[in-house]
């Protein structure tokens, strides 16, 4: 063994090499340092935001949605309820509107009725005093000559 060899190439005593290679590493790593990261942490950060502020819109539209639904249900609600009382108040409207038809319809049919019978009893009368009229001279004549062919028989017999 030479002793330059062990003095000169001990492993584990660096060189002039490392020592340049060192301060590339060191160099190189700087600049990555200076002049990437932060364009890199610039645009996480950004992106970052962007998803923040996109959960935070999702939960403002979840929030207004709920809202909106509540809303609508209150609305549905309400429109239901006026439905109802406006069918309620033409249900009335219809029946009392039937009732008074039929009230008119009633006193008309016993206009009708009174105004049929009074027809009918002056028909009647005067039928009647008609026929008292043509009967009456019938009866009379046949009256006489029943009471002729009695008198007949009895100046006969």
């Amino acid at each position: 063994m030479s002793t330059r060899n062990a003095a000169g190439e001990n492993f584990l005593l660096p060189n002039g090499t490392f020592f340049a290679e060192l301060l590339i590493f060191l160099t190189v790593l700087g600049v990555i340092w200076r002049f990437v990261v932060p364009p890199i942490h610039r645009v996480l950060a950004e992106r970052e935001a962007r998803v923040a502020k996109t959960a935070a819109d999702q939960q403002t539209a979840k929030d207004a949605r709920a809202e909106a639904e509540v809303a609508y249900r209150s609305a549905l609600a309400d429109a239901r309820a006026v439905a109802t009382g406006i069918r309620n108040r033409a249900r009335e409207q219809g029946r009392s509107i039937i009732e008074q038809r039929r009230c008119a319809a009633q006193e008309e049919s016993d206009a009708v009725v009174t105004r049929s019978v009074a027809e009918l009893r002056a028909d009647a009368d005067r039928v009647a005093a008609d026929l008292r009229d043509s009967v009456d001279p019938l009866a009379q004549t046949l009256a006489d000559r029943v009471l002729g062919a009695e008198n007949d028989r009895a100046g006969r017999g």
